[in-house]
């Protein structure tokens, strides 16, 4: 029993990493009636406020090698994952075979909901290997993921 506590504690004292693909770095320019007026930038500033005592880790990048390498490292160093993988969503075996790999529970977002959207968004790589998606919510999907990843945490 004292090895499950020592193991919560672990994941408590481990940050939530949130890690986001392709374009994010566009957000508040890029297609607001889409994805909203926030930017990346006003997102991490409110997560940052949200998580409290806990700690984040944020990183944007257009590179799927590089998201990939972000996932495997949050396996060993975070207590839960946030991913908001953008086109790779509907394009990386990478990425999905990453996330599978991962240690951690994983949170999907996605600003828009991708199955209202044209027909080759509805194919999802991150989802099967996702505790939970949260989508169409614009911004407000990150605080709400934020939300349910130190639940699941705590």
């Amino acid at each position: 029993m004292s090895g499950d506590t020592e193991q919560d504690g672990d994941k408590m004292s481990k940050p939530v990493y949130i890690l986001n693909g392709p374009n994010l770095n566009l957000l508040g320019t890029r297609e607001p009636d889409i994805y909203g007026s926030d930017t990346l930038g006003d997102i991490e500033a409110r997560l940052n406020t949200l998580a409290g005592n806990a700690k984040i880790v944020f990183r944007q990048t257009n590179h799927e090698g590089e998201l990939v390498d972000w996932v495997q490292e949050a396996s060993t160093q975070a207590g839960a994952l946030i991913v908001n993988a953008g086109a790779y969503t509907h394009t990386s075996v990478a990425l999905h075979d990453a996330l599978r790999a991962c240690d951690v529970p994983i949170i999907e977002v996605h600003l828009s909901n991708p199955a209202a959207r044209e027909s080759f968004r509805k194919r999802n790589f991150v989802a099967p290997v996702a505790k939970g998606t949260i989508a169409g919510f614009g911004a407000q999907g990150y605080e709400l993921a934020l939300q349910a990843a130190l639940k699941l945490i705590t």
